[in-house]
């Protein structure tokens, strides 16, 4: 090899390297270490008129839908909403949970009863959003709908926007 060419070649594989590092170490991927989550404050009691359906898989026999009127997004960058779950049977499972996009983690605040009350969940801490068939519901809201990688929506607005359209899974982060 031409050692001029040799050496771009040695110093690309070196920057290359060094950046590749600096990512793996967090560099770029470093979360804020002052987070702080808002005061939690429960949504209205689910209504059928505000569900919006979204799609979850092809291999549940299940429906999924968020209550519209419940989406926020708080100044702390996550994004909370009620989710349903509806068996071909016609149980019904509510419940209002968090997705926080920065550390794509979910988290349970609450199920709903019949009656519409809220009932705190017991264990309610931040978890990693895992890809199976349990979690695949909150796994599709935050990589195919709300989040764009570590970014969370704008603003409510910008949530429901997001929510009326899945993320097209051939162009990661964005293009819908």
């Amino acid at each position: 090899m031409n050692p001029t060419l040799s050496r771009i070649f040695r110093g690309g594989l070196l920057a290359l390297a060094s950046f590749s590092g600096a990512v793996s170490a967090g560099f770029l991927t470093d979360v804020d270490p002052n987070w702080e989550e808002d005061e939690v404050l429960m949504p209205p009691p689910m209504d059928a008129a505000r569900l919006r359906a979204f799609y979850v898989s092809a291999t549940t026999p299940n429906q999924f839908f968020v209550d519209e009127g419940s989406v926020s997004v708080g100044a702390d960058g996550v994004v909370r909403f009620t989710l349903v779950v509806r068996t071909p049977g016609g149980a019904e499972n509510v419940s209002f949970e968090g997705i926080r996009c920065a550390t794509g983690e979910r988290r349970l605040y609450a199920s709903g009863r019949a009656d519409g009350e809220w009932v705190a969940a017991r264990n309610s801490v931040w978890q990693p959003i895992v890809d199976n068939t349990y979690n695949r519901p909150r796994a599709a809201l935050a990589w195919e709908y709300f989040c764009d990688g570590p970014a969370a929506p704008r603003n409510r607005e910008h949530a429901l926007r997001l929510l009326q359209q899945r993320r097209d899974q051939a162009q990661p982060y964005g293009v819908r």
